[in-house]
């Protein structure tokens, strides 16, 4: 019986997916999608989809929660049953109640909370389906949701995985690699414009060397993101884009009316 064939990222040059190892999985953002949130957006990275959606600024409730200094941003992480090839309960569980709350902490350092005191910013994130690298997929669409919401903010907050697996420091690992015995997972967001880190994790042990150069890929993930993140929502607010089929004719009905008033002002 032959041997399974040990995998060496550093011997084949090459990840199991035939990925570069400074190369993110395919990544789509969406803004816009949920007509009853005050922002949203869908992602697809990856098998990775997720739909993102906030309300507010509102009432902070139940009301001994509220800051009066500042606005508390509350973020509900949840998988849906069928997001993992094992049934997931439902129900929230402590891994969903850590990563809201690192969520929350990284997304308020990109706000200005400061001008909200008294209220709540709820930021809904649903995992439809999961592939690795859910908490850091959460945090990109989550930052694109605010921003759609018109939120004040200091930056989108871009974030990726990257890390060590297969004897080689990759970007974005995938389900193979974060299983792989030497497997080192660190989700690293951060603000672009800054460089500032608001969130960072590490499941493993790295040299100092290696710590260096995974810094330096991730950061540069981030940078890969941010450019998509900005994509997608200035391909929502194009003129026109961003108002539904039924506002579109009523605004060109307007400017026809007002064109006419203005030429008969000039005769």
């Amino acid at each position: 019986m032959a041997k399974d064939k040990i995998v060496d990222y550093k011997k084949d040059k090459k990840r199991l997916d035939g990925r570069k190892m400074d190369e993110i999985r395919p990544l789509s953002i969406k803004v816009g999608v949920i007509p009853n949130a005050a922002g949203s957006a869908y992602l697809e990275w990856g098998q990775n989809k997720i739909y993102a959606g906030v309300y507010g600024p509102r009432e902070a409730l139940p009301k001994h929660s509220a800051n009066p200094l500042k606005a508390v941003v509350k973020v509900q992480y949840r998988m849906a049953t069928f997001s993992v090839p094992d049934r997931k309960r439902p129900g929230p569980n402590r891994r969903d109640q850590e990563i809201s709350k690192v969520l929350g902490e990284a997304l308020t350092k990109s706000i200005f909370v400061e001008q909200f005191p008294n209220t709540e910013i709820g930021v809904y994130v649903e995992v439809i389906d999961a592939n690795a690298g859910s908490r850091v997929a959460c945090l990109v669409a989550a930052s694109c949701a605010l921003a759609d919401a018109g939120i004040p903010m200091r930056d989108l907050v871009s974030a990726v995985g990257v890390g060590k697996a297969f004897n080689e420091i990759i970007l974005d690992l995938n389900y193979n690699e974060e299983a792989a015995s030497d497997a080192v997972d660190i989700p690293l967001a951060i603000l672009p414009n800054s460089k500032e880190i608001v969130l960072l994790q590490m499941d493993g042990l790295l040299t100092p060397k290696e710590w260096d150069s995974v810094v330096k890929l991730g950061v540069k993930g981030c940078e890969q993101v941010y450019e998509i993140q900005k994509a997608a929502l200035k391909e929502k607010f194009k003129l026109g884009e961003a108002m539904p089929g039924s506002q579109k004719k009523k605004t060109a009905k307007k400017v026809v009316k007002s064109k006419k008033k203005v030429k008969k002002w000039e005769q």
